[in-house]
């Protein structure tokens, strides 16, 4: 008998909890990497789109043209651009306002470019929650099946006139399956858990950074001279 094929006799052969157990980490685990996949795809985009949108910014072209340009796609920007919309958004609303002074243009233009950073902020950790729970408790859900099942395997040698170790080591064996799918399910959570996060700071540590070198181009250019755009108020 192959090792594949002795796994899975170990896990017919279990108990029902330690069984409910195996299933309950295996579907973790099978859940775990599709969000891995799905978050590592998503990030990855999200990089490559603001790198993208960071080098058209930077690039001289007129601000009001991005913002229409925006306009045309806004329900699907992200990242850096969706920041940028909502603050020009704002700043062009409150600049028509003839009683409105540039402190207060700016503040309200600050705030809803970090309303829309909170916004991406929630996209981009949709569904690390999930991985940090499996990646915390993983182990320990393991382990209570280990425990379960090797209770069961010496509650079945009360009755035995001899204890050997043939008839104990299926029962630890089965036991100990379940601490190991508990593991492998845990440690590839954990890592990519850790490594998204990172990633995540960085991408917010670049969208704060925009945020600061595009407040101060709008205060410049609202002491140079107006802006003519269209009108937001129509998005």
């Amino acid at each position: 008998m192959s090792y594949d094929a002795s796994l899975l006799e170990y896990f017919f052969n279990a108990g029902i909890v330690v069984k409910s157990v195996m299933l309950l980490l295996m579907v973790a685990s099978v859940l775990s990497w599709t969000f891995i996949l799905q978050r590592r795809s998503y990030l990855r985009d999200l990089t490559s789109a603001a790198k993208k949108f960071e080098q058209q910014f930077w690039s001289g072209e007129d601000l009001a043209k991005l913002y229409t340009e925006g306009q045309k796609r806004k329900d699907n920007l992200t990242g850096v651009e969706a920041i940028f919309y909502a603050g020009f958004k704002e700043f062009v609303r409150f600049r028509k306002q003839s009683n409105a002074s540039l402190e207060m243009v700016m503040e309200n233009t600050r705030r809803a470019m970090r309303v829309a950073e909170m916004r991406e902020a929630d996209r981009m950790e949709q569904r690390l929650s999930f991985l940090a729970t499996v990646g915390n408790t993983g182990p320990y859900i393991g382990l209570f099946g280990t425990v379960w099942g090797i209770m069961q395997a010496l509650q079945g040698l009360a009755h035995a006139q001899q204890a050997t170790i043939a008839m104990v080591a299926p029962g630890m064996a089965e036991a100990l399956i379940a601490t190991a799918i508990g593991l492998f399910a845990a440690i590839p959570a954990n890592i990519f858990y850790n490594r998204f996060m990172s990633e995540i700071g960085k991408l917010q540590n670049r969208f704060d950074a925009f945020e600061e070198e595009f407040t101060n181009i709008l205060i410049r250019q609202s002491q140079a001279k107006p802006l003519e755009t269209a009108d937001p108020a129509s998005a």
